[in-house]
């Protein structure tokens, strides 16, 4: 059901109506994979301190394309698609390793770090017969190279050797929270990995979504760590794509008649938030890092990475397409080199805040299967995207009751696949 023109596609010029399709159909897929996670975007694929000597390497995706990620000698960071000039086979299949070449296991293509192709089993055949042909030049038949560069030891790989520099791409709204959580030598504490079965465009959707986790995630709420009542808001950079959502500690939190106020709002809307306790609080306890009063944040990039502080849990986030009704969490959870073996121990406690049974993620994925399910062959109708007001998509809002992020999010992904339509709000 592909539309021909963004006129076709949206019933809102300020993409405040989306339609469900846009969810479930593979032709609009096949062209996001290739507009998109092949386009003109830089995708994230991990930190560079998992990969931080001489011949180490990682394996990920961007997009449904296999990657390997790896240190050169001198250091450098070097992005090559994981499929051999042979058949098509995976050359790497492991998550991580350290290997000064690559060889295919189907029929032992080696390549160099960089790539090259530097040996081929019976190149010239077996007594005589058989072999390659002399005119075969190996030079032509490499691993293909990506371009790959790192920001504050986060690595972001495209396909797109013309493309802006990640410093540009990320903008300043960016670089400045980046370089607040990543302002020491950090610490990989695990990871955590979580398919769910949806687009995913929900998920790009539901962490842009700013006011859910104080209805949807009761944890959140019984436990005062994020309510809608807490001083809080948005900021997009100037394309729209990316967000930033924050919040901050009420500061009049301890007053009984401020935390009563804030109880009856959730009341009011049949949302029971005294209904359990937590034994032992040093769970929910919080160590001051940072200059500012934020322990809440979530930064999305366009197209599949988020950042984020939840306390002192702190993590990235990778999202991998598999098709137009699946796709892949891969959680980085991270500290500081100096941490202090309690922090260290409470930020790997409070990870238990995220991923496929986090206290709060898992509610996340729930939703989200949920509304794929709901939505898998509807053709005309739409999702209401209203909160915050309709219009021009504003750059910053001083509250979460908005849904402007998620517009934003539209109206970046509509230029990228060329489906913007006449007198659009951008």
């Amino acid at each position: 059901m592909l539309a021909k023109t963004g006129d076709d596609v949206w019933p809102a010029k300020d993409y405040a109506r989306i339609p469900y399709w846009l969810f479930t159909d593979e032709e609009l897929y096949q062209q996001e994979l290739e507009k998109i996670f092949r386009g003109s975007t830089w995708n994230y694929v991990g930190l560079d301190v998992e990969i931080p000597d001489w011949g180490d390497f990682k394996t990920t995706y961007v997009g449904e394309t296999p990657i390997i990620v790896s240190r050169g000698k001198e250091g450098e960071l070097i992005a090559l698609v994981n499929r051999c000039g042979h058949r098509g086979a995976m050359v790497r299949r492991e998550t991580h390793g350290n290997e000064r070449t690559h060889t295919c296991i189907y029929h032992r293509w080696c390549y160099s770090l960089e790539g090259d192709l530097i040996g081929i089993p019976f190149k010239r055949g077996v007594n005589g017969k058989g072999g390659l042909d002399a005119t075969f030049d190996q030079k032509e038949h490499g691993l293909q190279r990506l371009r790959i560069e790192s920001f504050k030891g986060m690595m972001f790989v495209t396909f797109d050797h013309e493309m802006q520099s990640l410093h540009d791409y990320l903008g300043p709204l960016n670089r400045e929270q980046i370089a607040r959580i990543m302002c020491k030598p950090i610490k990989v504490l695990g990871f955590q990995k979580q398919i769910i079965k949806g687009n995913w465009k929900l998920y790009q959707e539901n962490l842009r979504d700013t006011y859910h986790a104080s209805l949807l995630h009761s944890f959140f709420v019984t436990f005062g760590l994020d309510r809608v009542t807490n001083p809080g808001g948005t900021r997009l950079d100037e394309s729209k794509g990316h967000s930033f959502v924050f919040n901050r500690p009420d500061p009049a939190a301890a007053d009984t008649l401020v935390n009563e106020a804030s109880s009856q709002v959730y009341a009011s809307e049949g949302v029971k938030a005294e209904r359990v306790n937590l034994e032992d609080t040093w769970f929910l306890s919080f160590h001051k890092q940072y200059d500012d009063d934020m322990r809440l944040y979530l930064a999305c990039l366009f197209p599949n990475a988020h950042y984020q502080q939840m306390n002192n849990c702190l993590n990235t986030r990778q999202m991998i397409p598999r098709g137009p009704d699946m796709f892949e969490v891969v959680w980085t959870v991270f500290g500081y080199e100096d941490d202090t073996e309690d922090l260290a121990e409470l930020r790997k406690f409070q990870a238990n805040f995220i991923g496929p049974a986090g206290f709060v993620s898992m509610e996340d994925a729930e939703v989200i299967e949920n509304m794929q399910t709901a939505f898998r062959n509807e053709r005309e109708a739409c999702a209401v995207v209203e909160m915050g007001g309709r219009g021009a998509i504003l750059t910053d809002c001083d509250n979460k009751v908005n849904e402007i992020p998620i517009r934003g999010f539209w109206s970046r992904y509509a230029r990228l696949m060329g489906l913007e339509p006449t007198g659009a709000e951008r």
